[in-house]
């Protein structure tokens, strides 16, 4: 029987092992999106969970090392977004702050104006539209969204009462704010600390404020990532010192 030369024998069990070239899944084109959400509990107002430049040195070191493609940020100082931007490559950003009854900004302890942002990655201009929930408890802070439309994808962050009943209607509004855009195959998602669980014993359940096409992914407690038109990898959940929440890692995939 004749031998095959040695090289040729290799290349043999090599392309034998690899198959072919063009037989790659689709998924091995997915990219990874990562969308990390964090409550950095940043006004100055709860003394119990303020800890000052702590936690954004934290907050930096976190986004330096998961490495995201999207930040959601509730409890923060619009002044803390440009500083958490640089951590991101400066890219794009947006603010909205959370209002009083009569309509002013609520003001962190330094006078800034206090709410929820989000930072991309991408350097694209995106157009950012926030507003305020009609359903509202009888508090001081009237609870608000901002959200950045971008030609493939819509990302939004919000922070809801701790009201279980005023939040599930906040979070059922968020959804139907974005179903449009996730229902036309638009990549889209929603992110924040809810102040709902998932399947509490008692009280309203996160999961009843989700619709097709969106799924869900938390972090044991009350924040929350809806995506549509997505896939997902997986979550991790962020030990943080610093404030009062863990962080939330999910990891998400684009075609």
């Amino acid at each position: 029987m004749r031998l095959l030369p040695p090289l040729r024998l290799l290349l043999t069990v090599l392309l034998a092992a690899a198959g072919p070239a063009a037989a790659a899944s689709p998924a091995s084109a997915a990219q990874e999106y990562r969308v990390l959400q964090l409550n950095l509990c940043h006004s100055g107002v709860n003394t119990s969970c303020y800890n000052g430049d702590a936690t954004m040195r934290e907050a930096r070191d976190v986004i330096a090392a998961r490495q995201p493609q999207v930040v959601s940020l509730n409890e923060i100082c619009r002044n803390d977004v440009p500083a958490l931007a640089a951590a991101m490559g400066d890219g794009f950003s947006a603010f909205a702050p959370a209002r009083r009854p009569d309509g002013t900004p609520v003001r962190c302890t330094n006078g800034d104006e206090y709410g929820n942002g989000l930072i991309f990655r991408s350097a694209a201009a995106g157009n950012v539209f926030s507003g305020q929930y009609t359903a509202q408890d009888g508090g001081s802070e009237k609870r608000v969204y901002v959200c950045v439309d971008f030609a493939d994808l819509t990302g939004c962050a919000t922070h809801l009462s701790t009201t279980g009943g005023v939040a599930m209607s906040q979070c059922k509004a968020a959804i139907a704010l974005l179903r449009d855009r996730a229902a036309s195959g638009k990549a889209t998602f929603l992110a924040g600390d809810l102040n709902l669980r998932y399947a509490p014993l008692f009280g309203h359940n996160v999961q009843d404020c989700n619709v097709a096409p969106f799924f869900r992914k938390g972090d044991g407690s009350v924040q929350h990532v809806f995506a549509a038109n997505l896939g997902f990898t997986r979550t991790e959940v962020i030990g943080m010192r610093y404030t009062d929440h863990p962080g939330l890692l999910v990891v998400l995939t684009r075609p």
